[in-house]
């Protein structure tokens, strides 16, 4: 466990002793004491997780948002004192017809049903949707949990951009350009073979994205970059008037992975007045060493798994193989631990020192893929705290990393929606 070394402070040179080496000194401070004061920043911060996925039948009896089995519940965020989460309305990239605008434009309104249905059916007494960043605030104020809405992948769109009125209204207050695979707004950061892409289809945003980004800007939606090409990032914070985000992005210069930004995209953002929310994905947080890769093989072909390993092989395997590959695992994951936070908040150094305290934030993509160790449900955010008071993080410092950055950026963008003249409809 990391500890935090205080520096020692002499008393001042008019009261010193006459001896330097007898000055006193202030004791170091107890890793008790170093958790209560980490508590209590938790507690006074106002902490925004920006990106926390749903199924399509969240809010029903299946998926309760009080209890569910899932890395964000209602009962987990008040345990980790998580105040407000982004609920994402997310429809993955499919193909670009009639039919496939369709059901993608239906399968985001199923979502943004249940985040109402959340909220204001099953439980109002707990949970609010924010439509303001002021409203984040006054909803905090009175003891209630924060819902936001943001939007992953602007193929639920189509290429009707007066959808974006439409899910303005429903509560979307950002919009990932792109996700997995180009759509007709952006490329993505990965494209997908499966849907026929090449490495690049627009080099960065389209003609249509450039309206995408204009309307949202005029609008009050902010645009994020997560997910899209890094011509395409640098494209959208250049078209945008209004400061950009990265809603669940991590740092290039601490891993290489197409998903993460690298410093001149960061930089870029910063110049824009942007946030980068640095996001807890393992893939993105920490390469997999290729060791491990191998002795995971290896593990699985004495188990009597030389190819294929699903879901269901453990169900095949002998009880014996079972408890010996079970054993294995753990005997791997001591070998080589998964990421975890210290590794999440090595981004967020990295973020900070690179681009200013201004412009990062912090992310989960919880329920998507995202978590790691000490940080793998919403009960357990506090832990994130506790490594940034460790490294010698400000209260102020990580007030501003939990919520107080985006915010910053949400008001800019609804004072640049504020100015800008209303367009005319757009041609059908």
């Amino acid at each position: 466990m990391l500890t935090l070394r205080i520096r020692v402070v002499a008393f001042a040179a008019a009261i010193a002793a006459p001896c330097a080496a007898c000055a006193p000194t202030e004791a170091p401070e107890s890793e008790a004491e170093l958790e209560a004061r980490a508590r209590a920043v938790h507690a006074a911060a106002l902490t925004i997780d920006t990106h926390d996925d749903i199924p399509f039948d969240f809010a029903t009896p299946e998926v309760d948002p009080l209890n569910a089995d899932r890395q964000v519940n209602l009962e987990k965020m008040r345990a980790g004192g998580l105040d407000v989460g982004f609920f994402i309305v997310y429809v993955g990239q499919g193909a670009r017809t009639r039919d496939g605008y369709r059901e993608a434009a239906e399968g985001a309104v199923t979502k943004f049903e249940a985040i109402h249905r959340m909220a204001e059916q099953m439980y109002p007494d707990q949970i609010e949707i924010a439509y303001r960043a002021d409203d984040v605030e006054r909803i905090h104020a009175t003891g209630k949990l924060v819902a936001a809405i943001g939007i992953e992948n602007g193929y639920v769109i189509g290429r009707d951009i007066s959808l974006l009125a439409d899910y303005f209204d429903r509560g979307a207050r950002y919009m990932t350009l792109a996700h997995n695979g180009h759509n007709d707004i952006a490329d993505s950061a990965q494209p997908r073979s499966q849907l026929g892409d090449a490495l690049e289809e627009h080099d960065g945003l389209s003609a249509f994205g450039e309206q995408v980004v204009a309307e949202m800007n005029r609008l009050g939606i902010m645009v994020d970059i997560s997910h899209i090409s890094k011509d395409a990032a640098l494209d959208a914070i250049r078209a945008s008037r209004a400061p950009v985000i990265a809603s669940h992005s991590a740092t290039v210069g601490v891993q290489p992975h197409p998903r993460n930004l690298d410093d001149e995209a960061l930089l870029a953002l910063r110049d824009n007045g942007g946030v980068v929310q640095v996001v807890a994905y393992p893939a993105y947080v920490k390469a997999t060493p290729p060791e491990k890769a191998e002795e995971l093989a290896e593990l699985r072909y004495m188990r009597g798994f030389p190819g294929t390993f699903g879901p269901d092989s453990l169900e095949t395997m002998s009880s014996q193989d079972k408890f010996e590959y079970e054993m294995g695992i753990r005997a791997l994951e001591v070998k080589y631990p998964p990421p975890s936070v210290v590794d999440l908040v090595n981004h967020i150094d990295y973020a900070v020192k690179l681009i200013g305290i201004d412009h990062v934030g912090i992310s989960s993509d919880f329920d998507g893929g995202g978590g790691v160790l000490h940080w793998d449900d919403a009960s357990e955010t506090p832990n994130v705290t506790l490594e940034l008071v460790r490294r010698g993080y400000s209260e102020e410092d990580i007030a501003k990393l939990w919520g107080g950055n985006l915010l910053r950026v949400w008001r800019e963008v609804e004072r640049v929606a504020g100015e800008t003249t209303p367009a005319p409809p757009p041609a059908r």
